[in-house]
């Protein structure tokens, strides 16, 4: 049969993390793979999905219900054509993780939570105990509901598809839940889980204003995303949206840079897959080091600045 994988969008543009979960749906060996577009006016986005490499076909699913991704709504829409999939694949975010355990429900199968590898069309490899052991999970299940962890896949190529774009009914509203509203953090710099340089600053900065005096410049001489580990948040120096670990965001850019992080197990589960890893910390036995490409024991506000000075 046919994997579908459920596409990340703003409408207008598809998200980076539809072209990983494309990957990780050709890896699954089980014939095409399709791309649902649940949404209002998203032909656009619709269109982009036709070209990505390796989409045999694009489903343009359109109606003003869709259009905040409400999850008892875009569920029902996948639910609409389930049945003609043996794979359905959403990306491990925000908006995948809430709708993919309803559909599993729906379909009383067993979700497959966070892969990170496809063995088989029926084995698949995911992080256990904060990413200190690999599940290997065989599931027998008709219908394989499953969300993908992007970092452990590489993006497919945006361009070089011509998929066949088929529009479908979009679902009515259910009635059970309704959009109020969204406050969004307003950033020139690239989005966290998307940015190919990260910045990341710990509890060891001090305080807010430490943290912004050290850190930003930094990350603007590099064109950087800022993150933080939990205890900087925790303690109001960074804001929540920055979190990177098990409980943020999972994140593998090629260069990640972790002042004053000390690498406790729930930060290192969000960020060890980035290609370079440089760690600055006063702590020669701080765990950070163990994954690090580059070590530097030394002082964060001495080393910071220099660093920004030598770029």
């Amino acid at each position: 049969m046919t994997v579908l994988v459920i596409a990340e969008h703003d409408h207008a543009t598809l998200k980076p993390a539809t072209l990983n979960t494309v990957t990780a749906g050709i890896a699954c060996q089980s014939g095409d793979v399709h791309v649902l577009v649940a949404g209002a006016n998203a032909a656009e986005a619709g269109k982009a999905a036709s070209q990505v490499a390796g989409v045999a076909k694009v489903i343009v699913a359109d109606s003003p219900s869709l259009a905040e991704n409400l999850a008892e709504n875009v569920a029902a829409q996948v639910l609409a054509i389930a049945k003609n999939y043996s794979h359905i694949l959403f990306p491990a975010t925000a908006n995948g993780k809430n709708v993919a355990p309803r559909v599993a429900a729906k379909l009383d199968v067993a979700q497959i939570s966070d892969i990170t590898k496809v063995d088989s069309a029926d084995t698949f490899e995911r992080p256990i105990y904060a990413g200190n052991a690999i599940a290997t999970v065989q599931s027998a299940d008709p219908i394989k509901v499953i969300t993908v962890r992007t970092t452990g896949f590489d993006a497919a190529a945006a361009t070089g598809g011509s998929a066949a774009v088929e529009n479908a009914e979009g679902v009515a509203d259910s009635g059970k839940s309704s959009f109020v509203g969204r406050e969004v953090t307003k950033s020139d710099r690239p989005e966290l889980t998307a940015a190919k340089i990260i910045v990341s600053g710990g509890r060891a900065l001090g305080s807010a204003e430490k943290f912004n005096e050290v850190m930003t410049p930094l990350a603007d001489k590099l064109g950087a995303a800022l993150g933080a580990s939990r205890a900087a948040v925790d303690a109001g120096y960074a804001p929540n949206d920055w979190q990177v670990g098990q409980t943020g965001k999972i994140v593998a850019p090629q260069l990640y840079i972790a002042a004053g992080i000390s690498g406790a197990i729930q930060h290192l589960a969000g960020m060890k897959d980035s290609k370079v890893i440089v760690a600055i910390n006063k702590d020669e036995e701080a765990p950070i080091f163990s994954v690090a490409d580059y070590g530097l024991v030394a002082d964060l506000f001495t080393a910071v600045p220099e660093l920004v000075k030598a770029l």
